[in-house]
């Protein structure tokens, strides 16, 4: 410590003791030392990287997933219609249990994707839509679950 320094009462700079004897607390940097070969990162074996060496890394899952059905509503709408030929408006609104007015607007969101069908018509004097998935919404329907089961993985 320097005489200045305790008269003064100041509390003295980090690394700035010259009689401490202990490397890089004198105030003057050390040389540094002769660099070291880089060591690689290590990654986690993952199915993005399990491809291989050279090998383009594969896409997370999750870019499999159709936005669309991001909505738990028009999921439970488009697996209801996938059970089932087709299905009548009023069972698909019991089953999802919502309101005919959020059906419809689900349902067109649904048909304007290509996915689903509308059908009107009558039985008797009555008034009946009847709801279809189309062959395009089954595979995107498909490829959403294939997605989800990759990304939950194998559940043991």
């Amino acid at each position: 410590m320097t005489q200045a320094s305790e008269t003064s009462g100041a509390p003295e700079a980090p690394g700035a003791s010259e009689a401490s004897g202990v490397p890089g607390t004198s105030g003057v940097p050390e040389p540094p030392e002769a660099p070291e070969a880089p060591e690689a990162p290590e990654t986690p074996e993952t199915p993005e990287t399990s491809a291989g060496p050279g090998a383009a890394p594969r896409p997370h899952p999750r870019h499999a997933l159709a936005p669309l059905l991001s909505s738990a509503v028009r999921l439970s709408i488009v697996a209801a219609l996938a059970a089932t030929e087709k299905a009548d408006f009023g069972y698909v609104r019991d089953l999802v249990e919502i309101t005919d007015s959020a059906l419809s607007k689900q349902v067109s969101r649904l048909e304007e994707a290509g996915w689903v069908t509308v059908e009107k018509g009558q039985i008797g004097r009555r008034p009946r839509t009847w709801l279809r998935l189309t062959d395009e919404g089954t595979a995107a329907y498909r490829r959403h679950l294939a997605a989800l089961a990759a990304i939950a993985g194998p559940l043991s």
